[in-house]
């Protein structure tokens, strides 16, 4: 047994932990914080198998930027446990558990025919090093990404920067409601303890 193995057990339990802690925890922090063991312990698995830039954009991107968005739109808006339990949309449960079967099915089917890829060649080894070779899976992500794919890739950066914009107004406006909500409902009992005193 190397030590590549033992690596890769240690991330294996830690992934599979922080997930089924992340689906049974009941604060929202804590979710947060395990699905960032997730993604990082993810991130090594990725190491492992010598695709460097797709690790370095787990940790950056997922592990890093969006995770830190998420923990600051849960602690700016608060969410208590009775607000994850009121279901504002009809049948998003079901729904969730159906996209869910089939993202496990899809990813599946990903592993099944992925293991004629890395088994490629005499020695079982030659398709992942060809995919591995120079100038490399960087360099080579790199060139399509930024010279055929570079106004998709702007656009989706921007679009997310709207998206966050339209989050972050959206917020304030339900917290104005609310604290109208809650400030009316305070105003209707005060008036009625006084009707009840007269």
């Amino acid at each position: 047994m190397n030590l590549e193995v033992v690596v890769f057990g240690v991330v294996f339990i830690v992934a599979l932990g922080s997930s089924l802690a992340m689906l049974f925890a009941r604060n929202a922090v804590h979710c947060a914080l395990f699905l960032v063991a997730a993604q990082i312990s993810l991130a090594m698995v990725f190491l492992l198998q010598g695709a460097f830039f797709v690790a370095a954009v787990q940790i950056i991107v997922y592990a890093g930027a969006i995770m830190v968005l998420f923990l600051f739109v849960i602690m700016l808006l608060g969410v208590s446990i009775e607000e994850v339990l009121v279901e504002p949309l009809p049948g998003q449960r079901p729904l969730a558990i159906g996209m869910a079967a089939l993202l496990a099915a899809e990813t599946l089917w990903i592993v099944y025919r992925g293991i004629d890829l890395i088994a490629g060649g005499a020695d079982r080894t030659g398709s992942l090093q060809n995919l591995n070779e120079d100038p490399g899976n960087v360099t080579a992500l790199a060139r399509i990404l930024f010279s055929r794919y570079v106004l998709p890739f702007e656009a989706t950066s921007l679009l997310l920067v709207v998206a966050i914009v339209g989050v972050m107004v959206l917020a304030r406006r339900m917290g104005r409601t609310s604290v109208a909500a809650s400030g009316d409902h305070r105003v209707e009992n005060e008036t009625r303890e006084r009707s009840g005193a007269a």
